[in-house]
C-alpha cells in the first residue's frame, strides 16, 4: 500500500490506473482548450465565461460555476447553467453555504443531494433548485483558497474520482489565470484575518524577549507562475531528475545521522527517506504531469490533495507524518525550480521574524543581526544548539509552533512575545498598540538599566556582588562595555565547535581566545573547556564505543568525560588557551566533573601542556587559575577532596536542577513543574556555599537561575556573591542588588530554610515587596 495514497487497496490498482488515465486525458483536453483562452487578448470576464463553457462541455456538466474571493466574500463571477442575472449578485461569506465551506476549509465536496448537506444555503436568484448533485473544489493560490470551481447536475449522483481530479487540475490552472488578471484578493490570508480576528499561536518558550517584524521563511516559498506544460515528457524528466537529487541528499544526511545527529532529527530523516522512495507519491505526480501540468504544478497539485486529507485526519501521529511529506514536497519543489538558497543568502530587507522547521547554529549566524529580531521554530528545544546560539545573540525564540506554513504568509506582520508565550499573526490595531506599549515599557526599563552601567552592583548595606556575563562568540565580549559587567564568568568554548563543519584546529582556537582576551582587556574571562557530545553531538565527532543513540544524552558521553577519553582534543585546546593567554591571567573551568579523579586528570593534562610549552621557551600565562562547574550532585559529596585543588567553583544550575529532580529540562511537560525556589534546591546550594567558605574558595552561579531577579535575590540570601548571567539580565539584577539589604535578606533566608514552607517563591516575593526590593 502506498504511503502517500493509503486509501487505495492493492486489488483495485488496475481500475485505478484506468481511472487515472481517463482523468489525465479529460484534464489534458480541458487544459489544451484553456491555453487558447488564456492566450487570447480578451477581458478577464470574457475568459471566465469561456472557461465555464469549456469545463461544462468536456465534463458533460449541466452547471459549471466559478466563485471568487473579493473583499472577504465569495462572489459568483461566471456560470453556465445558473441564471446569468445572479452573476456578481450572489455572494457568500467564508463558511457560508457549500461554496463558503469549500473555500473556508480548503476542501472538496462531492454530494449526491446538495440540499441534504448541513451547510447548504439556498439562493433563489440562481435558479439552482432545479439541480440536485453538486461537486466543488477550492481554487488555491499560495496554500489559500481564492475561490471555488463547482459543477451541478439535475439528477442526484455522486461524481466519480475522474471528474473530481479533472476539476482539481483545472482549478490549479485557474489560480494562475485569476492571479495574473488581478481578479481576486492579493492576500486572502489577510482578508480572513480581518473577518475572524488575528491569529494567536503559542509554543515552547526557548529564549525570552519581545520582537516585532515581518515574516520571512528560512526556506522561501516557491510561487508557481506557470502551470500548463508545453512538453509533458520534458516535465517528467525534470521530476525524475529532482527525485534523484533529493534522494541523494537524504541518503547523505541519513549517513551523517550515524555520526551524531540527534534522535528526533534521525527519526525525521528516516520518515523523509520512506516518503522519498514511495512509489505512490511519485506515481501521482506523474499522473498530474500526464494531465498537462508543469513539474512544479504537478508537485503542488498532489500536495494540495495531501493538505486536504490532512485536515480530515484526527490521529496526531498521522498528521505529523503528513507534515513530513509537506516538508519533503517543498524540498522537491525547490529542487525542480532551482531555488535552493535560504533567506540568509537572499538577504533580509527589513525587521524580520524568521520562521523555520529547525536550524543549525551556523545557519542562524548567517543572518544579519541588525535585521533579525526573532525566531519561530516548528521544532526546537531548550538544549538545542540553535537555542544556545540564539540566546547568546539576544534573539527571542519560540519553539514547537505548529502549522506555520499554512497560517503565516511571507511578509505578514508578526508580534513575538516569548515572555507571554504568544505569537500574534497579522495583529489587529488594538493588539499592535498594546504590544508597542509593552515594548516601550521594556525599552524604558532598558534605558534605566543602562544608566546603572558604570555603577557598582553594591547592596544598601555595602555588600559587593560580582555580576559577570555568559558568552560564546567573539562579538559577545562587547556586552562588557554595554552592561558594565565585571567580566565573563562563562565563555562557552564549544560554540566554535558547534558552528564549524570540521574540528577547529589549534590555530583557529588560539586566535579566538586571544581576540576574546584582547577585547575584555583588564576584565577576567573564565574559559570553560568544551562541553560537547551527548545532547550537543557533532557530525564530525562520534562515540567510538557505540553507534547507538544515547537515551539520556544530557547524562551521557559529553564534556570532560569525552575530553578525557579523546585527550588529543583537550590537549589541543589546552595549548591554544595557554598560548593565547601568554603574559596574562588565564581562568580555566572544567564542565561536568563528577568525581575527584576527573578533576585531577584534567588539571594534569593542562599542566603537562604548560610544561611542554615551557621547555620550548614559549611565552606563558602569568597565572593559571583552575575551577570546575558543579553540575553533577555527586561532586557536592566530595568537595572536601576537590576544593583544596581549586581556585574557584561555579554552580551550573541548569543541569544541576534537572539532575536533582530527575527532570529533563527539554521536556515541555516538566519545564514548569520543578521550581528553583524550592527548599530542596536552596538547601542543597546553601550547603555548597558553606563548604566552599570553610575552604576559602570563591563560589558563583552560572545559569538562568541567576538571571532572574527573584531567584538571584534568593541566591544572594544563601551567600552567593558572584553571578554569571546573560547580558540582558545584568541591568535588572544590578537594580535589584542596589535596592537590597543583603544582611537582612540572609537572616530571613536562614529562617525560611529551617522548614515550614516547601516552596519559597511566595514568601520571598512578599519579603521583597515589603522591603521595596526592585524586581522585574
Amino acid at each position: 500500500m502506498s504511503l502517500s495514497d493509503s486509501s487505495v487497496p492493492m486489488d483495485s490498482a488496475r481500475r485505478q490506473d484506468q481511472l487515472s488515465t481517463t482523468a489525465a486525458a479529460a484534464a489534458r483536453k480541458i487544459l489544451v482548450r484553456l491555453q487558447d483562452v488564456m492566450a487570447a487578448r480578451t477581458p478577464a470576464q470574457a475568459k471566465l465565461n469561456k472557461v465555464v463553457e469549456i469545463i461544462g462541455e468536456e465534463l458533460s456538466s449541466e452547471v459549471c460555476s466559478i466563485y471568487l474571493l473579493r473583499e472577504g466574500m465569495l462572489e459568483l463571477f461566471a456560470t453556465r447553467g445558473l441564471k446569468q442575472e445572479a452573476v456578481h449578485v450572489t455572494r457568500l461569506g467564508l463558511g457560508e453555504g457549500l461554496v463558503g465551506t469549500i473555500a473556508n476549509n480548503v476542501e472538496t465536496l462531492n454530494l449526491e443531494e446538495a440540499s441534504g448537506h448541513p451547510d447548504f444555503a439556498y439562493r433563489p436568484e440562481t435558479g439552482e433548485e432545479l439541480f440536485h448533485s453538486f461537486a466543488g473544489v477550492p481554487i488555491v493560490r499560495r496554500e489559500k483558497a481564492i475561490g471555488a470551481l463547482c459543477v451541478q447536475h439535475v439528477d442526484p449522483r455522486a461524481y466519480v474520482e475522474v471528474e473530481i481530479e479533472a476539476l482539481q487540475t483545472v482549478a490549479m490552472v485557474l489560480a494562475e489565470l485569476l492571479s495574473n488578471a488581478g481578479l481576486v484578493d492579493e492576500n486572502p490570508g489577510e482578508t480572513r484575518a480581518v473577518e475572524t480576528g488575528a491569529t494567536i499561536l503559542s509554543g515552547l518558550q526557548l529564549v525570552m524577549g519581545m520582537a516585532r517584524g515581518h515574516a520571512v521563511f528560512h526556506q522561501p516559498r516557491i510561487t508557481i507562475e506557470h502551470t500548463v506544460a508545453e512538453d509533458i515528457e520534458v516535465e517528467r524528466q525534470r521530476v525524475y531528475s529532482a527525485f534523484a537529487k533529493m534522494r541523494e541528499q537524504l541518503d547523505r544526511m541519513a549517513g551523517q545521522a550515524e555520526f551524531g545527529v540527534e534522535g528526533e532529527t534521525r527519526e525525521v530523516l528516516e520518515t523523509y527517506k520512506m516518503f522519498a522512495y514511495d512509489e505512490g507519491w511519485s506515481r501521482r505526480i506523474n499522473e498530474a504531469i500526464d494531465s498537462g501540468l508543469t513539474a512544479e504544478a504537478a508537485i503542488e497539485r498532489v500536495q494540495q490533495r495531501t493538505r486536504m486529507r490532512m485536515r480530515q485526519i484526527d490521529d496526531a501521529l498521522l498528521q505529523d507524518r503528513m507534515h513530513d511529506l509537506e516538508d519533503l514536497s517543498n524540498r522537491l519543489l525547490r529542487i525542480v525550480a532551482g531555488q535552493l538558497g535560504t533567506a540568509a543568502q537572499l538577504g533580509l530587507r527589513q525587521d524580520t521574524i524568521l520562521i523555520a522547521r529547525n536550524l543549525g547554529p551556523a545557519e542562524l549566524l548567517e543572518y544579519d543581526r541588525r535585521r533579525l529580531k526573532g525566531l519561530i521554530l516548528e521544532e526546537g528545544s531548550l538544549t538545542a544548539h540553535v537555542t544556545i546560539v540564539a540566546r547568546a545573540m539576544g534573539v527571542p525564540v519560540l519553539g514547537r509552533v505548529k502549522n506555520t506554513r499554512s497560517l503565516i504568509n511571507d511578509g505578514d506582520l508578526l508580534l513575538l512575545d516569548v515572555n507571554q508565550n504568544r505569537l500574534y499573526i497579522r495583529p489587529s490595531v488594538p493588539m499592535d498598540e498594546a504590544f508597542e506599549s509593552g515594548l516601550a515599557l521594556t525599552q524604558k526599563r532598558r534605558a534605566a538599566y543602562a544608566a546603572l552601567r558604570d555603577k557598582p552592583a553594591e547592596s544598601l548595606d555595602g555588600t559587593r556582588i560580582e555580576l559577570m556575563v555568559n558568552a560564546g562568540l567573539r562579538d559577545d565580549v562587547a556586552a562588557l562595555d554595554v552592561t558594565g559587567a565585571d567580566g565573563i564568568g562563562l565563555f562557552r568554548t564549544e560554540f566554535q565547535f558547534l558552528v564549524s563543519a570540521t574540528l577547529p584546529q589549534r590555530e583557529r582556537q588560539q586566535r579566538l581566545y586571544r581576540e576574546v582576551l584582547d577585547a575584555a582587556g583588564s576584565k577576567p574571562v573564565i574559559f570553560r573547556t568544551v562541553d560537547i557530545g551527548g545532547d550537543k553531538a557533532l557530525p564530525y565527532l562520534r562515540n567510538s564505543d557505540t553507534d547507538e543513540q544515547e537515551e539520556n544524552p544530557a547524562m551521557g558521553w559529553r564534556a570532560v568525560r569525552l575530553a578525557l577519553e579523546r585527550d588529543g582534543l583537550m590537549k589541543v585546546q589546552a595549548r591554544a588557551l595557554l598560548e593565547a593567554a601568554a603574559g596574562r591571567t588565564l581562568h580555566v573551568m572544567f564542565p561536568m566533573i563528577s568525581e575527584p579523579w576527573e578533576l585531577a586528570q584534567a588539571k594534569a593534562l593542562f599542566k603537562e601542556q604548560y610544561d611542554w610549552l615551557a621547555k620550548r621557551d614559549k611565552k606563558l600565562p602569568k597565572t593559571v587559575y583552575y575551577g570546575t562547574m558543579l553540575e553533577v550532585p555527586a561532586l557536592a559529596e566530595t568537595l572536601d577532596f576537590v576544593l583544596p585543588e581549586l581556585d574557584f567553583l561555579s554552580i551550573g544550575t541548569n543541569d544541576l536542577t534537572q539532575f536533582l529532580f530527575a527532570a529533563d529540562r527539554a521536556n515541555p511537560k516538566l519545564a514548569e513543574r520543578y521550581d528553583w525556589l524550592s527548599v530542596a534546591i536552596l538547601r542543597f546550594l546553601s550547603r555548597i556555599v558553606k563548604t566552599c567558605a570553610n575552604y576559602d574558595v570563591p563560589v558563583g552561579v552560572c545559569g538562568e537561575m541567576g538571571g532572574r531577579t527573584l531567584e538571584a535575590m534568593a541566591l544572594l540570601g544563601i551567600g552567593i556573591r558572584r553571578l554569571s548571567i546573560t547580558p540582558a539580565s545584568v541591568g535588572p539584577v544590578k537594580a535589584m542588588v542596589r535596592s537590597l539589604d543583603v544582611a537582612a535578606l540572609s537572616a530571613h533566608c536562614t529562617d525560611l530554610l529551617k522548614g515550614g514552607v516547601a516552596n519559597l517563591r511566595e514568601p520571598l516575593a512578599q519579603w521583597a515587596s515589603d522591603n521595596n526590593v526592585e524586581l522585574n
